[in-house]
């Protein structure tokens, strides 16, 4: 037994030398085997061998080529600092995303800039995503830089750019497409002429001894869906960037608040990012069609879908920028009303194209002219009137102290009207001193009633302001009619009228729901009765 595993031990040792010396030897020949092959490699003649040549630059000029030189000189960088602030109690997180209930637009809007910056959650994103390459506005005492770009418009040294790009900035410097790369990017001061908060647009100059090159600015109305767009700017302070696009949509509004009234964009998918905020949008004939002002986006830059103010916007507020009040003046009458109608409303109040009046504002223009809530504005000097934003641009762009005729149906009468011109500003101002002295309604009394629409109301209650008629919305039955036309959204609001019959309680509440059946269009009137004098809104919708 001993001799026999003597054997094995000793078979096994023999064959793990015999593959051990197989593979020393295959590494050997493998050596060998690749010095060889390398020293042939060397030794190849490649006397035979044609050394490449640079060629001569060939010119491949587009129309893109030719629009970059020609507009490039004229687009410029700018760099702003903001000096450290006592920090504030209270400060907003700048990344948090706040809804509010939506107010009724007017031909008025809102300079208060204590309501979000005057620009609305939506624009108020945007605006921060433009404003640079700092982040958010320092807390912990350190300065904030901030990049964005302008174009020049006058020779002199007026620059055209966005109101964010420079808003709150201590300091704002430019850097022309001639100074060099590296070089000191705030070796020229510019100083603010002025700003307009509900476009975004501010006009900023440099000083300087000799002619600048300028833009050529383009009529943005004659921009197509479809037509290529060109934008030059400094995304992520890359500077005289140049991407291609087209004009992807038209008029389009990206914030739904009462700013937005002014702010018709320009869509394009040509690529703009962080920087690129105040830059030129280009048409094909090198002419400026719009100013680059937002993009939508949920990464934080490029997702294909970008905004630009339209250049007949921008050359109107322009040509006020520099006049000698450095501000914008705009037209108002002084009504409310609410965009986007439900099509039950307008067929309820018989109109197809108009504006119904939700509030007029005691003591101004449309007030002294006899319009009342719930007149529908058909036309302006004779020229029929599409919708709100229809209204609010005729308007808005009408000087002060001119007179307007005013067509309007009440009770499906044709009546007209002479309404003087207000000063918007002015008449904001004093909307909201009225609206400060307003007392609260006081609280519901319970009503556990139920209507057929799915409507819990009560009487107003002691207390509810002078003048305000109507039931209070108690609760909205889960998936009953009022829930379906969003009426949960509006407890605690007043029905002051159901399909233009007044309510004056909740018996006669009833009796109107009474008289309602199958395919009925039902269209309420709402008023927030902490606020009677803001305003009607309407809710409607068709009966199952």
């Amino acid at each position: 037994m001993k001799s026999l595993l003597g054997r094995l031990r000793q078979s096994r040792l023999a064959s793990t030398f015999t593959i051990l010396a197989t593979l020393s030897a295959g590494i050997l020949i493998g050596s060998f085997v690749t010095h060889g092959v390398r020293g042939q490699e060397a030794k190849v003649d490649t006397s035979d061998a044609t050394p490449l040549k640079i060629p001569q630059p060939r010119e491949l000029s587009t129309d893109f080529t030719r629009i970059a030189k020609q507009v490039g000189p004229a687009v410029v960088n700018i760099n702003t600092i903001t000096l450290p602030k006592e920090k504030q109690q209270g400060r907003r997180n700048p990344h948090s995303r706040q809804f509010q209930p939506q107010q009724p637009p007017d031909d008025n809007g809102d300079d208060d800039d204590d309501q979000d910056d005057g620009q609305g959650n939506f624009q108020d994103f945007f605006n921060r995503f433009f404003g640079g390459q700092g982040g958010i506005p320092d807390e912990g005492g350190q300065e904030r830089e901030s990049l964005g770009s302008g174009f020049i418009v006058d020779p002199r040294g007026y620059i055209l750019t966005n109101n964010h790009v420079v808003d709150k900035a201590d300091k704002i410097f430019v850097r022309l497409s001639t100074d060099p790369d590296g070089g000191n990017i705030q070796a020229r001061p510019a100083k603010v002429i002025g700003v307009d908060k509900d476009t975004d647009l501010a006009v900023i100059k440099i000083d300087t001894s000799e002619p600048l090159p300028t833009v050529k600015m383009g009529n943005s109305d004659g921009a197509e869906v479809g037509d290529w767009v060109i934008a030059i700017g400094s995304p992520f302070t890359l500077s005289q960037t140049v991407t291609a696009g087209i004009v992807s949509a038209r008029n389009r509004t990206i914030d739904q608040g009462q700013r937005g009234q002014f702010q018709h964009f320009i869509q394009t998918d040509a690529a703009i990012n962080p920087g690129n905020s105040g830059g030129p949008l280009l048409n094909m004939a090198g002419e400026v069609i719009g100013i680059n002002t937002a993009i939508y986006t949920q990464s934080g830059t490029y997702a294909g879908v970008g905004f630009a103010m339209p250049a007949n916007t921008v050359i109107g507020v322009y040509n006020q920028l520099i006049s000698t009040e450095h501000k914008v003046t705009r037209g108002s009458i002084g009504i409310t009303f609410q965009g986007n109608l439900p099509s039950a409303v307008s067929r309820v109040y018989g109109f197809k194209s108009g504006v119904l009046i939700s509030g007029v504002q005691p003591g101004f223009a449309a007030d002294k002219a006899g319009l009342k809530p719930g007149d529908i504005i058909t036309s302006v000097d004779g020229r029929p009137v599409k919708d709100g934003d229809d209204l609010v641009t005729d308007i808005s762009a009408r000087k002060p102290g001119s007179t307007v005729r005013v067509g309007y149906l009440r009770n499906g009468q044709q009546l007209d009207a002479t309404v003087t011109i207000g000063d918007r500003a002015k008449m904001i101002a004093a909307s909201s001193a009225g609206q400060e002295q307003e007392d609260n309604a006081g609280p519901a009394a319970p009503d556990a009633s139920q209507s057929k629409l799915g409507l819990s109301v009560s009487d107003l209650p002691q207390g509810a302001p002078a003048g305000l008629h109507g039931v209070l919305i108690q609760s909205v039955k889960p998936g009953s009619f009022a829930d379906e036309i969003n009426l949960t959204s509006a407890q605690g609001m007043v029905i002051v009228s159901v399909n233009k019959h007044p309510v004056h309680n909740a018996a006669e509440f009833r009796t109107i729901v009474s008289g309602l059946k199958s395919g009925d269009d039902v269209v309420f009137e709402l008023v927030d009765p902490q606020r009677p004098k803001g305003g009607s809104s309407y809710v409607g919708g068709t009966l199952r």
